[in-house]
């Protein structure tokens, strides 16, 4: 799995429609509007490095509204759950 996070510049008056075509492309799992240096964050989730070819300047650069992005690749996550669990590895609750 593959984990991409879009920060995306939106024509300001198009956000809220912009963000919902994001949503509902296949591949994206979250979009955020915030404050700050971008309008948008979107959290990719995909097979494969060439999805995010076909995702993000095939299905997200074409989006109206969307006036750029910058495509940041996650490595590995952690998170406070990830850790819990790896605790958890092969003990029963009995």
């Amino acid at each position: 799995m593959v984990t991409a996070i879009v920060l995306i510049h939106a024509a300001t008056d198009t956000i809220p429609e912009t963000a919902q075509a994001i949503a509902d492309i296949d591949g994206v799992s979250e979009v955020y509007s915030c404050a700050g240096d971008v309008d948008l964050v979107a959290v990719l989730r995909v097979s494969s490095h060439e999805q995010l070819a076909d995702v993000i300047p095939g299905r997200i650069g074409k989006v109206s509204g969307v006036l750029d992005t910058v495509t940041h690749i996650a490595f590995r996550s952690y998170s406070s759950a990830d850790t819990e669990s790896a605790f958890d590895i092969g003990l029963d609750d009995d």
